[in-house]
């Protein structure tokens, strides 16, 4: 049984200007009633422009933030997003192997603004996170690495997903913003092969840093809550959307989500 509220421990990058990363990780389950937990992974200085500096935090400091809070507060579910290193990924992955909580893994490579968040050796050290993991949940450019595939459609999409969560024993939250239709299509891929899709139609704006953030946080918390996957997925989805559409158009880049916009966010 869960706690009252769901406690979600988010494991990310900081991001200074507050549109993604931790900052948005924690508006989100606020906003839907959790209760959140930060274990740090790297400071960064940016803005909707771009990231300008970046500092990946010691390893044993991440595990330390981690064990602090799992040790005394507890945790129902996981949420985690830009890793730094793949020391870092390592001790996060050795770290949460028992916890037996659902586990949402935002495999985060570029921002929204371009620029790079992993390199090689961290990608790679994504594979151990992804065997531990519920559902991860990458964009397409993400999807394409990670698979190992070429996707230039919604089938090519569904392959690729199918392959990830064969691989890995997971689930895939293939999310497919960075298509070229105005219907924008989300693919649900459980473990078992179940698919779940989600349609709706492209918001057509500049206000989307922190979006795959967003995302993953909300999914957290719904599964922290004890809500089955594709309900978590399909009110995270929802609560991205209601967010877009609250956007306070801040920056003159990738501007950040409205999520103190979205009301009647909680729910029981």
């Amino acid at each position: 049984m869960t706690a009252s509220p769901p406690r979600v421990l988010i494991v990310a990058g900081s991001d200074s200007s507050g549109g993604a990363g931790i900052q948005a990780d924690i508006k989100t389950v606020t906003m839907l009633g959790g209760y959140a937990m930060t274990a740090v992974t790297a400071i960064t200085a940016q803005n909707t422009l771009g990231v300008h500096a970046a500092r990946v935090l010691d390893p044993e400091l991440v595990a330390a933030q981690i064990d602090s809070c799992i040790a005394d507060v507890g945790v129902d579910a996981v949420k985690i997003g830009m890793l730094g290193s793949a020391a870092i990924a390592d001790i996060v992955a050795d770290r949460l192997a028992a916890t037996g909580v659902p586990i949402v893994f935002d495999p985060v490579m570029v921002a929204t603004s371009g620029s790079v968040l992993a390199d090689e050796a961290t990608v790679a050290a994504f594979e151990r996170l992804m065997r531990l993991t519920l559902v991860v949940t990458p964009n397409l450019p993400e999807l394409a690495t990670l698979a190992g595939a070429k996707i230039h459609s919604d089938t090519d999409m569904l392959t690729a997903a199918r392959t990830l969560g064969a691989r890995h024993g997971c689930a895939v939250l293939a999310k497919g913003g960075h298509g070229p239709s105005d219907q924008l299509t989300d693919l649900l891929v459980t473990a078992d092969g179940k698919v779940t899709s989600f349609t709706n139609r492209r918001i057509e704006t500049r206000h989307t840093h922190g979006t795959g953030c967003t995302l993953a946080s909300a999914l957290a918390t719904g599964l922290a809550r004890g809500r089955s996957l594709p309900q978590a997925t399909q009110d995270g989805i929802a609560f991205v959307r209601a967010a877009i559409a609250a956007a306070p158009g801040f920056g003159s880049g990738a501007g950040p989500l409205g999520h103190h916009g979205v009301r009647s966010a909680v729910n029981s």
